[in-house]
């Protein structure tokens, strides 16, 4: 059974579904056992889809109901109301968007950030994946705006942050600080560089929070996991990098609203 975990702040609310799936209870095999996610991994792509139909069923939809984008690491928030005509012809963008009962929307990561949005009261949910790039680009905001598109306020939305890097782990080079830093001074407290280190360490759960409470939405919970440290639970591209392998799997974070 593909397991998952739960962020409190949205474990309660009426009408949602959502889950942070780890790496466990799925079908596939070797670096990418077992629950892995991922379209555009290298893994047997019969494994992917049985992988993915085991999520639907713990959120209780159809497989062909649980969408995620072709992520490309911008800030591009699609709103969506049916399933794609091709599932192998999926909108490149970083977040989805919905009103729609059933329709689960997810986000796939291995490092990066997951975060799931909702809306109790309009019934309108976002799913975001937002990597360094993605998060310093504004993707999060995109999906706050595109959930008022869709009837949502901002004061109303909560958002659970799912399991990325830890700043532990998350080593950087002097141009990846001095971007950061280039674009707003502020920036310099998410960097830190540990006594005798060469290298900087970003603490990329900080940052994404800190825009989350920027743009003022309703709460924020943060899990506090990391996919590096935690390998028997999730992917980490970077785990697997230093290790000189050349893929990697997905875990899927994904959220849905019921049907009445």
């Amino acid at each position: 059974m593909a397991e998952f975990i739960e962020a409190a702040i949205l474990s309660k609310l009426p009408g949602i579904r959502h889950g942070f799936f780890t790496r466990r209870g799925g079908v596939s095999a070797g670096d990418y056992a077992s629950l892995n996610c991922g379209p555009g991994s290298g893994d047997l792509a019969e494994h992917v889809v049985a992988n993915r139909a085991r999520v639907a069923e713990r959120l209780g939809t159809a497989p062909e109901r649980l969408l995620t984008v072709h992520q490309v690491h911008g800030a591009v928030a699609v709103p969506v109301s049916a399933p794609w005509p091709d599932l192998t012809k999926r909108p490149q963008a970083d977040a989805l968007v919905s009103a729609t009962p059933g329709l689960a929307i997810g986000a796939l990561t291995a490092d990066c950030a997951p975060i799931l949005f909702a809306d109790p009261d309009a019934r309108v949910v976002g799913a975001a994946h937002a990597g360094w790039k993605g998060a310093l680009a504004g993707i999060l905001e995109a999906t706050i705006t595109a959930m008022e598109d869709q009837g949502a306020r901002r004061s109303r939305i909560l958002a659970a942050v799912g399991p990325m890097i830890g700043p532990n782990a998350y080593e950087v080079g002097d141009e990846f600080e001095a971007t950061f830093v280039a674009r707003d001074l502020g920036h310099a407290r998410f960097f830190h560089r540990p006594r005798s280190a060469a290298r900087w360490h970003f603490n990329l759960p900080a940052f994404v929070v800190s825009r989350l409470q920027a743009a003022a939405i309703g709460a924020i919970e943060d899990l506090a996991r990391c996919t590096y440290q935690g390998e028997s639970d999730f992917y980490s591209y970077r785990r697997m990098g230093h290790r000189g392998a050349a893929d990697y799997g997905r875990q899927i974070s994904a959220i849905v609203v019921s049907a009445r």
